[in-house]
């Protein structure tokens, strides 16, 4: 008997990858890979970047997936996920940037990442860009609160469920993090 996978509940479609249906975990993977890269780009602020953190949180996500609640939002576990292998990837940037300044400049190149050549963006690519860079300067409790609001649409419970925060610290640190990228586009 053949399952139709499109049909199927994320709950349902983790059960039959643990029981060894890849065909399942590429499904889930297809429903909620544009979501995470969102969400990784919007932490990393490139889209290199975000790519790579997508696929690390794909890979620690099917190595966990015995520890995912069928019951709960799979979105949600998996946003957990992206979240924390974005950190992951801002610690090891912070560690190349530290590296990249304590060798000579022509041993250097390749060790930071060089940004795009902006002459080959459009206007809108432009902003976008400046903005995820804004936003990619905020501090983590505030970037992740903003991008989960107002990026992934979440609702104030389900950000303060997702982050192990209260309702009201999500509300302070929305207003916050909104209150500093005015303060960069106005400076």
């Amino acid at each position: 008997m053949t399952v139709d996978l499109a049909a199927c509940t994320d709950g349902e479609l983790a059960a039959l990858a643990l029981g060894g249906r890849q065909a399942a975990y590429r499904t889930l993977m297809d429903r909620h890979r544009a979501a995470a890269f969102r969400l990784a780009r919007s932490t990393c602020g490139n889209d290199d970047a975000a790519l790579d953190v997508t696929q690390q949180s794909f890979i620690a996500a099917f190595a966990a997936l015995r520890r995912y609640d069928g019951q709960r939002p799979f979105a949600h576990w998996l946003a957990r996920i992206v979240i924390n292998k974005s950190r992951d990837w801002a610690r090891r940037r912070k560690v190349r940037r530290f590296f990249a300044f304590a060798l000579p400049l022509d041993e250097a190149h390749g060790v930071a990442g060089e940004e795009p050549d902006a002459e080959r963006q459009t206007a809108d690519r432009q902003e976008l860009e400046r903005t995820m860079a804004m936003i990619a300067t905020l501090p983590a409790r505030l970037k992740e609160v903003l991008v989960l609001r107002a990026v992934e649409g979440l609702s104030q419970a389900e950000t303060a469920t997702l982050l192990g925060v209260s309702e009201k610290a999500v509300e302070t640190r929305l207003y916050r993090a909104r209150a500093k990228l005015s303060e960069s586009v106005r400076g």
